[in-house]
């Protein structure tokens, strides 16, 4: 997918870093792009939300360990004020516990600092377009820790309690999940990293017919893909530990 065509004008990003010359490298990796501008920067959790008040953002760029207020409170503050400015996490860490917590409190993507230029400019374009971006070197590692969680929507739970107790998971109620009790037992076992042939066994239904479930999970998600719709799952609340 070509997410070029989407950037109807320059993305305006904000870097929030406590190192001036990292800041310095991705200002300079970014403003090489026609469609994307630096327009502003800081080094502390408290300034980029304040920055962001000022120059109405796009995308902010934001380290998790810094100075007076870390990323991920910085992430859930500037979500509540500005809710469509996008936040990228970019990260020394690579451990999926940042990687949960920082999508739970409104991040759309979780990035490495040693990634490639392109691969960062490819990231703040598919964000831009609307979708969720994650490290490659961390997926593996989230995919782990969903595998330890499951998933409830509005209408029930999979399964039976003690099926629950023996996987020493946590159900979640929410009232705003648009899936089918049927489509939510597909999405939980999608988070357990279960391939359609195992998910129809489990659920003792066709392979043809989960495949159908999970097309429909991904269109009510708006989403591309499988990754994608676990990860919106994260996000609203419906997956936890």
């Amino acid at each position: 997918m070509d997410n070029t065509a989407t950037l109807k004008r320059n993305v305006r990003l904000i870097i929030a870093d406590d190192h001036q010359l990292f800041r310095e490298g991705v200002k300079r990796i970014i403003n090489m792009e026609e469609d994307m501008e630096v327009i502003a920067e800081c080094g502390d959790g408290i300034q980029v939300v304040e920055l962001c008040n000022q120059n109405t953002p796009d995308v902010v760029l934001m380290d998790i360990n810094m100075p007076l207020e870390n990323g991920v409170v910085a992430t859930e503050r500037l979500k509540l004020i500005f809710p469509d400015v996008k936040v990228i996490i970019l990260s020394i860490h690579d451990d999926e516990s940042y990687v949960f917590e920082t999508l739970r409190k409104g991040a759309s993507g979780y990035l490495l600092k040693d990634m490639e230029a392109e691969s960062l400019i490819n990231a703040i374009r598919s964000v831009v377009a609307g979708h969720a971006y994650i490290h490659p070197k961390v997926t593996g590692k989230l995919i782990n820790q969903l595998r330890r969680m499951t998933y409830l929507d509005e209408v029930g739970v999979v399964g039976a309690e003690q099926t629950a107790k023996e996987a020493n998971m946590r159900f979640v109620h929410k009232d705003n999940s648009p899936l089918t009790k049927r489509e939510a037992e597909v999405l939980r076992l999608m988070a357990e990293g279960k391939s359609n042939k195992l998910i129809g066994e489990v659920l003792f239904i066709s392979e043809k017919t989960v495949k159908n479930h999970v097309s429909s999970i991904l269109q009510k998600l708006e989403v591309d893909d499988r990754t994608q719709a676990v990860i919106s799952a994260i996000k609203n609340g419906w997956v936890t530990l």
